[in-house]
C-alpha cells in the first residue's frame, strides 16, 4: 500500500535560507508559509512547498565533474521571459551541452541546479 501523504515538500540545504527563499519567491511568486532562522518554506498551495534549510557548510556540487543527483524542473509558458527573470534574480546559466531549445540548465544563487523547460503541448500543469 502506498504512503498516504498530505503534503510534498522539496528541501534545499543552503547557508542562508531567507536569501535563497527570496530568489525562489521572486522566480515563482509563491507565498511564505514559514520563516525562521533555520527554515523558510514557500507554498504554492496546501500540498506543494519548497523549503530552504540552513546548512552553514553547504558546498554546491561541481558540475559536471561531480554528478548532480537532484535538480528542479520548472515548466514555463514563456521561456525567454522566464530566463530573463531568473537571470535578473541572480541565477546563472550553465553551459550544458545537453541543453536544447526545450530546456536550459541554471544555478540558483546558492549553487543548486534547476532547469527552465518549455511547457510541452497538451500538458496541463
Amino acid at each position: 500500500m502506498p504512503l498516504s501523504t498530505t503534503k510534498f515538500v522539496s528541501v534545499l540545504d543552503c547557508p542562508d535560507p531567507r536569501a535563497l527563499a527570496g530568489f525562489y519567491r521572486g522566480l515563482l511568486g509563491w507565498t511564505t508559509a514559514q520563516d525562521d532562522d533555520h527554515w523558510v518554506e514557500l507554498a504554492r498551495d496546501d500540498a506543494n512547498s519548497l523549503a530552504f534549510q540552513r546548512a552553514p557548510d553547504f558546498t554546491p556540487a561541481r558540475w559536471p565533474s561531480e554528478s548532480v543527483h537532484v535538480h528542479l524542473d520548472f515548466y514555463v509558458p514563456e521561456f525567454e521571459d522566464a530566463e530573463r527573470l531568473a537571470l535578473e534574480l541572480g541565477a546563472t546559466r550553465v553551459d550544458d551541452p545537453s541543453s536544447t531549445k526545450d530546456f536550459r540548465v541554471y544555478r540558483d544563487p546558492a549553487g543548486h541546479h534547476f532547469c527552465l523547460c518549455v511547457e510541452p503541448v497538451g500538458l496541463d500543469i
